[in-house]
């Protein structure tokens, strides 16, 4: 059984008997539970797709629209907390997180999540516009349901199916601009989408003892090392030419084709690496280098909209 963590608590004196009070109200504990480091790349490819997508929107609608989808995203981390209580005393790189720590009740974290949800659509739609608003409830209520109830305790494909919702956000800031779904944003959600997998399994990878120990059916749980690296090699096989796709469309230009073919490159050589070397001593470099791999390759779409330069 999974040791219970007390809340930390403000002992009172009344009439000479000690009295124990409810834990104390930490501003940084909600900050915390909104997941904020996933929250920073959440808002960083809403605002690339938002910054790229044809057409103009003013400054205060672009604002509102991103603040709408970093709230919205720290809903759904919210929420999932929440959901994820028991499995996150377990794990001792969620054990620390402020329901399992006893700092915060685990209904004060839904409860501020489902008023965040629905505050952050609301807003969406009033200020910004109603397929933008759209995208953004199915996003969370996706993030919410789809993976963190149904797939991510049964099935080793949860973060296959469930990193749709993180491959939304990038669609939902170009909506917010153009009022519908254009093929250059689907571009945007294939890569974040595809993405995923070989970021996930290799955080997987190195930290399969957590998830054994939660009962949480991640690839290296259930099918071994030797598959969830052949999985991270198919996944980046089709990730590299995927992030051409933008040039294709012509969303893009030659600067940033050249970048991403770079670090589609880099990418490939390392997982390269972690398949033909020791999958838990690899595995952790490349869980990193993932994550500065699409912050790059999202940059490098910036770059390529502040100079751009066509493909001849």
């Amino acid at each position: 059984m999974a040791p219970q963590h007390l809340p930390e608590t403000v002992d009172t004196t009344v009439n000479g008997e000690a009295e124990t009070a409810q834990p104390r109200f930490r501003l940084q504990d909600y900050a915390l539970i909104l997941k904020p480091r996933v929250m920073s790349l959440v808002v960083f490819t809403a605002f690339v797709g938002l910054l790229i997508a044809p057409g103009s929107i003013d400054p205060r609608t672009a604002f509102v629209a991103v603040v709408c989808i970093a709230i919205g995203a720290g809903a759904s981390g919210a929420i999932n907390m929440w959901y994820d209580e028991d499995i996150d005393q377990v794990m001792k790189r969620t054990m620390r997180r402020p329901i399992p720590a006893g700092r915060m009740q685990a209904w004060e974290a839904l409860t501020f999540g489902i008023a965040l949800a629905v505050g952050s659509v609301f807003v969406m739609a009033w200020l910004v516009n109603t397929p933008a608003a759209f995208l953004l409830a199915v996003t969370i209520l996706y993030y919410v349901f789809i993976y963190t109830m149904w797939l991510k305790r049964r099935t080793p494909q949860n973060i296959v199916i469930g990193g749709a919702a993180g491959a939304f956000p990038p669609m939902i800031g170009w909506t917010a601009v153009t009022g519908d779904i254009g093929l250059g944003a689907i571009a945007l959600f294939a890569i974040i989408f595809l993405w995923t997998p070989p970021h996930s399994w290799a955080l997987a990878l190195f930290r399969r003892g957590d998830y054994e120990a939660a009962g949480v059916p991640m690839m290296p749980v259930v099918a071994g090392e030797r598959e969830t690296k052949r999985q991270i090699l198919i996944y980046t096989a089709l990730l590299v030419p995927a992030t051409l796709a933008p040039v294709a469309l012509g969303v893009s230009g030659a600067i940033y084709g050249i970048i991403a073919a770079a670090l589609g490159a880099e990418f490939a050589r390392r997982v390269w690496v972690l398949w033909r070397e020791d999958g838990i001593e690899t595995s952790k470099p490349l869980f990193l280098f993932s994550i500065l791999y699409l912050s790059l390759i999202f940059s490098a779409l910036i770059i390529d909209k502040t100079i751009f330069i066509p493909v001849l």
